[in-house]
């Protein structure tokens, strides 16, 4: 059997690959059924995330631990599955006001392959472990792969070396029994089945890669302190939408009238949390400042130290 045959062999096993004789006539329906078909098959992903929670929840655990400590988070993928780690990382940022550096995203073949395929990056199982060495990866990091098939060769490479290297390794796939979580500490297997496109794993599969990476982030941030109950007051305000939403959080947060909420936050220079600490201790945005480092930018514990 030839290297082509084996791997044709290969992924006739995967389940993203198969072709589902219920989606066998999609040609012939109209758009209404089409999507009626659509959306019956893409509600089977929350159910196949259901059965993996604990397996998330424990790898979320771990990836909090090391990130208290300081360490980086970094996502690993190639096509599709790249993508969505490049969006989840891309809002970070603007949404927890972390540093650019903390949360990045590793895409086979570069930017260029956000918009265009590269051809044969994923293949390259050296390129990943290369890019773990570029990005310094330690102990203290966190390296989650994400890929529908749980057999990507960059991702591979990429969580090999990054194990080798002392890091925490996720693996994110939606096969089971993906030999990506065969190489990491947390395996996350969420199943979702034959595509209604066979093997266009920009859709089910997709569509479970960016509800999961939503629950590491989100509740990695959440656990680190970057809201306050379900407020997201450590979010950039970037334009007037931002400004009006922030007011309206400093206002709901303090009890504070929109115009009082409005201008200590142009005072606070935009920051949320150092406004709403403005308000409720009667402090200047120095002050307030200085008890948010000293409460390690924790809001509810600046709030309950009157210092």
């Amino acid at each position: 059997m030839t290297e082509s045959e084996a791997l044709v062999q290969q992924l006739r096993g995967l389940s993203t690959e198969g072709s589902d004789p219920r989606f066998a006539t999609i040609d012939q329906m109209s758009s209404r059924e089409l999507a009626a078909v659509m959306n019956t098959t893409d509600a089977e992903v929350p159910r196949a995330i259901a059965g993996q929670l604990d397996a998330i929840a424990a790898a979320i655990d771990a990836v909090v631990e090391r990130m208290a400590r300081g360490g980086r988070l970094r996502y690993v993928g190639a096509g599709t599955a790249g993508r969505m780690a490049v969006v989840d990382a891309s809002e970070c940022p603007p949404t927890y006001s972390t540093p650019p550096e903390l949360i990045q995203a590793v895409l086979a073949g570069g930017g260029a392959a956000m918009t265009n395929s590269v051809e044969g990056a994923e293949d390259d199982a050296d390129a990943g472990a290369a890019a773990m060495a570029a990005h310094d990866i330690g102990p203290d990091d966190v390296v989650v792969g994400v890929t529908a098939s749980g057999r990507t060769p960059f991702v591979i490479g990429a969580l090999t070396e990054a194990g080798r290297r002392g890091a925490l390794t996720v693996g994110l796939s939606c096969n089971g029994d993906a030999e990506l979580s065969k190489v990491v500490e947390h395996g996350l297997e969420v199943v979702v089945g034959n595509e209604v496109v066979a093997g266009s794993t920009r859709l089910k599969a997709g569509t479970a890669q960016k509800l999961v990476l939503n629950m590491i982030s989100t509740i990695t941030m959440v656990r680190l302190g970057h809201t306050h109950g379900n407020y997201m007051v450590d979010m950039r305000v970037l334009n007037e939408k931002l400004a009006a939403r922030a007011a309206r959080m400093v206002a709901e947060i303090t009890g504070a009238d929109l115009t009082t909420a409005a201008e200590t936050l142009g005072r606070a220079g935009n920051h949320i949390k150092s406004a709403i600490v403005m308000i409720e201790h009667d402090v200047d945005a120095d002050t307030a400042r200085e008890r948010l480092a000293a409460a390690g930018g924790r809001l509810s514990k600046a709030l309950a130290n009157k210092g």
